[in-house]
C-alpha cells in the first residue's frame, strides 16, 4: 500500500512540473504588470464627455464601455468615464451601439 502511495505522489510531482493540473488543464504562467491609471497622475488624460476622441477608446467595437481591469482605470475614475460616456451618447457624440 505504501508503494502505490508513494508512486501517487511522484506522478503528481511529475504533472505539477510539466505545467499539467489534476484535471489535464494546461496551466498558464500569469504574469502581472502593475498598470497605471491614465486618467491620474501628472501627464494625465482629462475626463471630459465631450472629447470623443478620448472616450472611444474605452468602448469596445460593439459599442460597450470597456471593464476597468482591462483598461487599468482606477475605480474613481471608471465612474467618471461611464458617465462621461454616457452624456456624450445621449448628446449623439458617441454611439449607443456600433453596427
Amino acid at each position: 500500500m505504501a508503494e502505490f502511495v508513494k508512486r501517487e505522489r511522484e506522478s503528481e510531482d511529475k504533472r505539477a512540473e510539466s505545467g499539467f493540473d489534476s484535471a489535464n488543464n494546461f496551466r498558464r504562467q500569469q504574469f502581472f504588470r502593475k498598470r497605471n491609471c491614465p486618467f491620474s497622475g501628472e501627464h494625465a488624460l482629462e475626463i471630459d464627455y465631450k472629447d470623443a476622441r478620448v472616450l472611444s477608446k474605452f468602448i469596445s467595437e460593439r459599442g460597450k464601455i470597456i471593464p476597468s481591469r482591462v483598461t487599468s482605470v482606477c475605480v474613481k475614475k471608471q465612474r467618471e468615464l461611464a458617465q462621461a460616456i454616457k452624456r456624450a451618447r445621449f448628446l449623439a457624440l458617441l454611439p449607443y451601439v456600433n453596427d
